[in-house]
């Protein structure tokens, strides 16, 4: 029996990821995993205070938190095992047990912008984790070290379709009001179709 995951690409406009764009030139520069539709079991790693960038770790995501008010996102659903899906499910687990020993990898992303391989225990930032998780599946892994990961490399996953893009709290209010989804055409332009 197959399961559905979620992989959401977002842009938050903080300062950080503005930092993170200029160097990666791309638009989506924090990456999150979830385990519904809804994404109310979201998980990733970033800040842990809203107030304090340089606080970070292991975090249950709220999208509909202040941090999101004006995101904008790409979200991605892939097709997994059930086994899979569990492997997935209890690896978060596990860490959102010991979650005070998960630190961001703020040394890695030094790493990453270096092309130096830096691999920490129990620190991660917030690609790194999402492709460490994916790495539970054996159809959805990517062919780049989590280290090396950035938010762009899932867009290359033929595993994972996109379902929607564009503003996060438009596509919240569709799910959580039981409302076909949205996406995104004119993305620019903000203008939207509901999804065949």
């Amino acid at each position: 029996m197959e399961k559905t995951i979620y992989i959401m690409l977002s842009k938050t406009g903080t300062l950080f990821s503005k930092a993170i764009g200029v160097y990666t030139r791309k638009d989506l520069n924090h990456t999150s995993i979830a385990f519904d539709e809804q994404l109310l079991e979201m998980y990733s790693f970033g800040r842990k205070n809203k107030h304090n960038p340089f606080n970070g770790g292991f975090i249950r995501e709220d999208a509909t938190s202040t941090l999101f008010n004006r995101a904008r996102c790409a979200i991605y659903k892939c097709q997994v095992s059930s086994y899979e899906y569990k492997r997935m499910r209890n690896k978060i687990r596990r860490m959102e047990q010991q979650k005070e020993l998960y630190k961001y990898n703020l040394i890695g992303l030094f790493g990453l912008a270096m092309n130096i391989k830096i691999e920490r225990e129990h620190a991660f930032f917030c690609s790194q984790f999402v492709a460490t998780i994916m790495n539970e599946c054996q159809s959805s892994k990517l062919q780049v070290a989590p280290c090396f990961v950035q938010p762009h490399h899932f867009e290359q996953l033929p595993s994972l379709k996109l379902m929607y893009k564009g503003q996060l709290k438009t596509y919240i209010c569709s799910k959580r009001e039981n409302e076909k989804p949205l996406q995104v055409i004119g993305w620019e332009k903000f203008t939207y179709q509901i999804q065949p």
